[in-house]
């Protein structure tokens, strides 16, 4: 395998332990649902790669019971209004959106909400090939789930492409298409075991049995109970699940795989925000300001802009963007963004919101309960840290963080660091992070252990 950089053990650590919350059980809402079915926002579109797998993208109801109430969104500031009005206004509701929390201990409470999902199949698949290996792509937060074609543009040309019978991209309830499915039924609290559970909600009532090329519903079919309350127990039958989670979904995939060990064969974690408990370490002082920077900058995000042409000419002019690998900004404009009216004019528009976006950063309490019940995770499921090589990356957390967290689970588990990247390893370095997961899955899944792919280079 080609020689990459990586973290060598740590002495152990400990913290202290903190009350984790049981998350509430998971199921979609009964049926008939008293409400039409939602179409897809947007057309059909071919993948931005060529290799030989078919898109489709679909939707599905979310678990029914949601952690956080129905709380009206903050009034976003008049067009109106100065810079400084606006600014102003902007510390405002960012005060509002903590405020508004309320406890993080609840019975649920019952709404309908949407999940979309892309899937990719590959085109030769046939029951005498059939591996059952099935990749589960997880955002995060700011991202549609085409983000990660730039990364699978290589992946699934690679030798791994040949055993990976699907492909299923997720899209959290307010992002991308997910977010004009739901837009007027959007909470301003948001709490990250929703984004969990409605993973698992997915894999136990929605996820077909098997892999197979037949066309699926826009509307994926809900599986009997029996199967689902199998799955909980067995995990799949015929397949074998791996999820590839970035920042926010890495660390809801890792608390789903907490929820329902059985489900996951494998979980490759891109910088997950799994972050150690903020009461046992002086250095965390400094976390709260972060995250009012990051809700901040949303906020204050541009969304509208006169066409995807000057969005994506507006980006290409930013350092921030500059960073991206140019496949993964194009796909960030094109699937990002939708075309729709504003004051009669046609305009291209974020389909995520920058107040969505600022609610979901407002979550700072399962980053902690998923690093609190880490090291009891199910030893059977292979870990695969993938995180910042970039010298100076910020981390989650004081110095020398990362390499703390990347073992706190030591058995049955390796990381990486992909050189010159931050913390968008899936934008910044799709190639290498493709390289990566290729060599993973070669290892691991191969009946024959090849030659890693960065080898062959």
């Amino acid at each position: 395998m080609q020689k990459r950089s990586s973290y060598p053990r740590p002495p152990p650590h400990t913290w202290l332990p903190m009350q984790v919350r049981t998350p509430l059980p998971v199921y979609p809402p009964p049926e008939p649902l008293s409400l039409s079915l939602p179409s897809l926002p947007s057309p059909p579109r071919k993948p931005a790669f060529d290799a030989p797998f078919t898109l489709s993208t679909h939707i599905l109801a979310a678990s029914y019971l949601r952690t956080t109430r129905y709380v009206d969104l903050p009034s976003s500031p008049p067009e109106s209004a100065s810079k400084a009005e606006r600014h102003a206004l902007l510390l405002k509701t960012r005060a509002e959106l903590r405020e508004i929390r309320g406890s993080t201990w609840t019975d649920g409470y019952p709404r309908v909400l949407w999940n979309c999902v892309n899937r990719y199949v590959r085109n030769d698949l046939k029951a005498c090939n059939s591996t059952g290996l099935t990749l589960f792509f997880a955002h995060a937060n700011g991202f549609p789930k085409e983000i990660w074609e730039s990364v699978l543009a290589v992946l699934l040309s690679s030798p791994a492409g040949r055993i990976i019978d699907e492909v299923w991209a997720w899209e959290s309830v307010q992002h991308g298409d997910a977010a004009l499915i739901n837009a007027g039924n959007l909470s301003a609290v948001f709490d990250w075991q929703d984004n969990a559970r409605d993973i698992i909600n997915f894999m136990i009532n929605f996820l077909p049995a098997a892999p197979s090329t037949t066309p699926l519903p826009t509307h994926l079919a809900r599986l009997p109970n029996a199967e689902a309350e199998l799955r909980k127990v067995n995990g799949f039958a015929h397949r074998t699940f791996i999820a590839v989670g970035h920042s926010y979904g890495g660390c809801t995939s890792t608390l789903a795989a907490q929820m329902f060990p059985n489900l996951f064969s494998s979980l490759i974690l891109i910088d997950p925000v799994i972050v150690k408990p903020p009461h046992t370490e002086p250095g965390y002082a400094d976390s709260q300001p972060h995250t009012d920077n990051l809700i901040l900058g949303a906020l204050m995000r541009r969304d509208t802009w006169s066409s995807k042409a000057e969005a994506l000419s507006t980006f290409q002019k930013s350092p921030f963007f500059q960073a991206w690998d140019p496949t993964s900004l194009e796909l960030y404009v094109s699937c990002g963004t939708y075309l729709t009216q504003d004051h009669g004019n046609e305009v291209a528009k974020l389909k995520m919101s920058g107040m969505h976006e600022a609610i979901v950063f407002s979550e700072t309490h399962t980053e902690f309960e998923v690093y609190d019940r880490l090291p009891v995770l199910d030893e059977r499921i292979k870990l695969r840290w993938v995180v910042p090589g970039k010298e100076g990356a910020p981390e989650f957390g004081p110095p020398g963080s990362t390499c703390r967290r990347v073992w706190v689970r030591p058995v049955n588990s390796t990381n990486v660091r992909i050189e010159g990247a931050g913390h968008l390893i899936p934008q910044e370095k799709p190639k290498l992070l493709a390289n990566d997961l290729c060599d993973f899955i070669l290892q691991n899944y191969s009946p024959v252990k090849p030659l890693s792919i960065g080898a062959m280079l």
